[in-house]
């Protein structure tokens, strides 16, 4: 069953932006603020995440909506979620260097640390108002952003538990897990994304943001966040973070010969509404990857999720391009799509290019098993994604001086 909070199509994630459009005024004084229905934030984090909406959409009807100042802090948070992925597609080792810690530190760690580590994410820390937000994300997939901050910096700073592995816990179970999003903000909470800068948790700030019958409610192991009692843990930080030149991808598809089938997969989920669009598409497939649910350990919640709006994109392709489409799950899309070719009479295969992460992480097998049979694999970057990626070398702030000029251009 998925959360119904959510949107699972492209029509649903639609109704649900043009429900919050005439909030976006009060966006800059409300965000902050965790109530229980939490109507200050849009809950649209799941559909960008997987592009059943698309920022740049998002912030024309913004603008026609609104002027710029009055939305700006809107805009900026529309944005960061693209300003994580061009930092982490220009550091790959970052994501490789955390997917091995975690391995390393299940496997080392003593066992009373991997059990209290265990007990937090179970809502089990004896605090009562951060085992309420364990529990929320385990039943729901979802935190606001606060709480994402204030349960990260009492995993790190006050627990003193590595942030690799409750990283790993939010990747696990976030509907909207994004592996730039969520591994940058975890290094900035532990003050390594922004060196010297950790993000402390404190009881004023949850009592100033937090909705007050909710943390009444919730108030044992209180005094444990009190201002003056959280220190900064310091964490090691042992990657290199060099940055490397964007790599190189086509924007368009251009001629391709023979036939072509389209990968559909989880990192842009509205190939109808792309560079992709006009494309000659003879048969379509989107995999489900069973081994990539054990590798990250991902929730019932979070694989029901994927799968729906798969499905989704599946049938829309299917009108779309007017060819036949299927969903697999799989534990190997390296051999499922090499078969799918095969079954198909495929020379080529063109998908959107995914960003760092999980679907990034099958490319190499998957491009050695079409290989092995003649079919090649091609990807194609969004347009605005080569021109936003690339404004990300340093802070978000350098990044939003440029984009937002193109940005605002958007509604002229």
């Amino acid at each position: 069953m998925t959360n119904p909070d959510f949107p699972t199509t492209r029509k649903e994630a639609l109704a649900q932006w043009q429900a919050f459009l005439p909030r976006v005024a009060d966006y800059a004084k409300r965000r902050n603020m965790m109530t229980i229905d939490n109507r200050g934030v849009s809950r649209l984090s799941p559909a960008f995440r997987l592009r059943l909406l698309s920022r740049d959409e998002i912030a024309r009807e913004t603008l026609e909506a609104y002027p710029y100042k009055l939305a700006e802090k809107w805009l900026q948070e529309v944005y960061w979620r693209t300003y994580w992925k061009g930092w982490l597609e220009q550091r790959p080792q970052v994501w490789t260097h955390w997917r091995h810690r975690v391995g390393e530190l299940s496997a080392c760690l003593p066992r009373d640390v991997l059990d209290r580590a265990e007990s937090v994410a179970q809502g089990e820390s004896g605090v009562a108002i951060m085992d309420y937000f364990a529990r929320t994300l385990r039943a729901t997939g979802y935190l606001h952003n606060h709480a994402r901050m204030w349960w990260a910096s009492f995993w790190i700073h006050v627990e003193r538990l590595p942030w690799e592995l409750g990283a790993n816990f939010f990747f696990s179970h976030l509907l909207d897990a994004d592996p730039a999003s969520n591994t940058l903000s975890w290094r900035w909470v532990a003050g390594l994304q922004t060196k010297g800068k950790a993000y402390l948790v404190r009881r004023s700030n949850l009592e100033r943001c937090c909705n007050a019958k909710l943390l009444s409610n919730h108030l044992e192991g209180i005094e444990r966040i009190d201002d003056n009692g959280v220190q900064v843990h310091v964490s090691d930080d042992c990657v290199d973070s060099t940055r490397h030149e964007l790599s190189e991808l086509p924007q368009s598809v251009g001629i391709l010969k023979g036939r072509v089938g389209l990968w559909i997969h989880p990192d842009d989920a509205c190939p109808e509404i792309s560079p992709l669009s006009e494309a000659s598409i003879v048969a379509a497939t989107a995999i489900s990857s069973r081994s990539d649910y054990h590798h990250y350990n991902t929730s019932e919640l979070g694989q029901c999720y994927l799968k729906t709006v798969l499905s989704n994109a599946c049938r829309r392709s299917k009108r779309h391009f007017k060819c036949p489409t299927t969903l697999k799950e799989t534990s190997s899309p390296a051999e499922e799509l090499a078969t799918w070719a095969h079954e198909n009479r495929l020379d080529n295969i063109v998908a959107l290019a995914p960003d760092i992460g999980p679907v990034d992480d099958t490319v190499s097998d998957i491009r050695r098993s079409l290989e092995n049979q003649g079919v090649s694999l091609q990807f194609v970057r969004r347009p605005e994604d080569t021109i936003d990626y690339g404004r990300s070398r340093a802070g978000f702030f350098g990044f939003w001086k440029h984009v937002s000029k193109r940005v605002q251009a958007l509604a002229t």
